[in-house]
């Protein structure tokens, strides 16, 4: 005989019949998750379908039960799209929503759905299917991304720019060559969400709620019908594992980690300090009592969801670290925190796409949103002796050992110091001069040294796989070309 003290009215729990008395609302409230976890509704409806399909193939619910399930699972989806689906709080969760409401569409059939599933399995697959889909948009706005950087690198791969060591001046680069970097820093993160989709990509259903089912289910066609490449292969770790996720939150970690390099970067290039770069308006934004302030709004937010990003790592990594086998309710607490995460990637990659690409004016000119002010740039070159290491280059390859040239350089860089000039301005008598004191030096320098002191032939001179020269630059945006092609 059924427990009496249980609802009667329809509102019951799928698990209320072991409970002489309803959920405080207290408890409800701090306990329910569909108010988040709603947004994977469509991966739960498509997992449904796939388990409904299995269930009938191999003959555990009859095809009439399959059509109704089809049915009303098609006036769900429906219904969530225009906005029209009741969620309620009552009922917990994404799953019991939907469940409930395809049950009181099609009747028995939506009973038989959770026929050889638990909530384990179908969250853990509900997950796994949205971070899926996730992954998949971020590889795509990460190629956009990149795309942008390299026609910017492209305009300016023969461009000068100071190359900074500790944020003082060490040696010419091009702007070209400094934003190639970052190519290659998007590059390795998109192999790494390439990579950890491997391991998202590994079907949990069929696990139920620890221990399997005594139901014939077919996993492997279930993993077909949805697209995994495999299934998990231990029924404990399938409903309980989350380090997909927290791999996944690594990913982004590292993502926006060299997203806030560049933003840092671009604050400072424009700030009217250095004043290398000036961004486009809608970009920034002003003061609200300094009229003539433009400030970097957008960098500036991402350096600081950076930090956001990391927090979300870290709680899926403590949320995980204490807890034993199986599924624990501790893990409802993984959605929201993951959820984050990838918001945050794919909001910021759609904006740096934006801000780092060009648009076509009404006459015809192309506009980049990042604008280059490459006199500033090439006046900085001249700050802080950024061909030195050239000179030193030039003696070594004189015969002068490598040590011996460094010093006769300091001498030389000190010496230009004091007369207030660069060293390309240095007559070479006054070069000689100041490196009398180191051996061999003197004899070695020739009119010759001047032409590898300009900013010009310091960068042609670094004309090797990676290097700075203009040509190598090129190369480097058409192999970057062919990789995204």
């Amino acid at each position: 005989m059924a427990d009496q003290s249980a609802p009667q009215d329809g509102t019951a729990k799928a698990w209320s019949g072991r409970f002489s008395e309803p959920v405080s609302e207290l408890v409800k409230r701090y306990t329910a998750s569909v108010f988040f976890d709603n947004r994977m509704a469509a991966q739960d409806i498509r997992g449904s379908l796939a388990h409904a399909r299995m269930l009938a193939r191999q003959g555990i619910i009859g095809q009439s039960d399959l059509a109704d399930i089809e049915r009303g699972m098609a006036q769900i989806s429906g219904e969530i799209a225009r906005g029209e689906f009741n969620w309620n709080l009552d009922d917990e969760d994404v799953h019991l929503n939907i469940e409930k409401r395809l049950t009181a569409l099609v009747g028995d059939a939506g009973k038989r759905l959770h026929t050889g599933r638990s909530r384990n399995d179908q969250v853990a697959t509900d997950i796994r299917l949205w971070l899926r889909d996730a992954i998949d948009t971020i590889l795509g706005l990460i190629r956009e991304f990149q795309l942008a950087v390299l026609e910017l690198a492209e305009h300016h791969a023969d461009t000068p720019l100071p190359g900074f060591t500790h944020l003082q001046v060490a040696q010419p680069v091009t702007f070209g060559h400094h934003l190639m970097a970052y190519f290659e820093m998007t590059r390795r993160d998109a192999e790494r969400f390439a990579d950890c989709r491997k391991r998202v990509n590994r079907l949990p259903l069929g696990a139920a709620a620890l221990a399997g089912t005594t139901y014939p289910i077919d996993r492997e066609y279930v993993a077909e019908l949805l697209g995994f490449e495999e299934v998990c292969f231990n029924s404990l770790d399938a409903v309980s594992d989350r380090d997909f996720a927290i791999e996944f939150c690594a990913a982004v970690s590292l993502l926006m980690t060299h997203l806030s390099r560049l933003s840092e970067e671009l604050i400072l290039w424009m700030s009217p300090r250095v004043g290398f770069i000036d961004l486009a308006d809608r970009f920034c934004t002003g003061s609200s009592i300094m009229p003539q302030k433009k400030n970097p709004d957008v960098p500036e937010l991402v350096r600081g969801k950076t930090g956001r990003a990391n927090g979300n790592l870290v709680s899926l990594l403590t949320l995980m670290k204490g807890q034993p086998l199986a599924y624990n309710k501790d893990n409802q607490e993984d959605k929201e925190p993951l959820f984050d995460s990838a918001d945050t990637a794919i909001d910021t990659l759609r904006i740096y796409a934006d801000m780092m690409g060009s648009r076509i004016e009404a006459n015809g000119e192309k506009i980049f949103n990042v604008r280059v002010k490459r006199e500033a740039m090439q006046a900085a070159l001249t700050q802080g002796y950024a061909t030195a290491t050239d000179l030193a280059d030039y003696l070594v390859k004189k015969g002068l050992p490598f040590r011996d040239a460094h010093e006769a350089v300091a001498l030389a860089v000190r010496a230009a110091e004091l007369t207030g000039c660069d060293l390309p301005q240095i007559p070479l008598a006054d070069l000689k001069a100041a490196m009398t004191h180191v051996p061999g030096a003197i004899e070695r320098l020739a009119e010759d040294v001047f032409q590898v002191l300009t900013v010009e032939g310091s960068l042609a001179s670094r004309d090797h796989v990676g290097g700075t020269a203009p040509n190598q630059v090129r190369a480097a945006i058409a192999r970057a070309r062919n990789r995204l092609a």
